[in-house]
């Protein structure tokens, strides 16, 4: 009888673990935030209204593009049915100029899409 329950509580946690693990490497905002701080940090800042080169990143998820007041923006930047959502930010961070070919933002794009994926992750909890 042990030796059943033994092989049922492994094919348990078995399953378990195969839900568990491809979420834990989704989106990792820890990681995100290195990411910012050696990718985004020269030219942007996650305070609330403390515009660098570039604007304050602190609530750009869900934000309308060209938005965070004291920063000017490219008249691309400025569009209003440009909304930084995941989605969007995906396309943005990966190539700048695909998304707004007028873009002042010098960054080339970050080609690693984990990278990414964990920098918007990170962009996600500054509210």
């Amino acid at each position: 009888m042990k030796r059943i329950i033994n092989r049922w509580s492994f094919v348990v946690v078995l399953a378990a673990a195969s839900f568990t693990v491809p979420c834990a490497w989704a989106q990792d905002a820890a990681a995100g935030k290195a990411v910012f701080q050696s990718q985004c940090s020269i030219c942007h800042s996650v305070q609330k209204g403390r515009n660098m080169t570039g604007p304050s990143l602190y609530g750009v998820v869900g934000r309308k593009a060209g938005t965070e007041s004291g920063f000017y923006y490219s008249a691309g930047n400025r569009n209003p049915a440009l909304v930084w959502d995941a989605a969007t930010l995906e396309r943005y961070l990966a190539n700048p100029r695909s998304v707004v070919p007028d873009t002042t933002m010098g960054y080339p794009g970050l080609p690693d899409a984990k990278k990414r994926a964990d920098l918007i992750a990170y962009l996600g909890t500054l509210h």
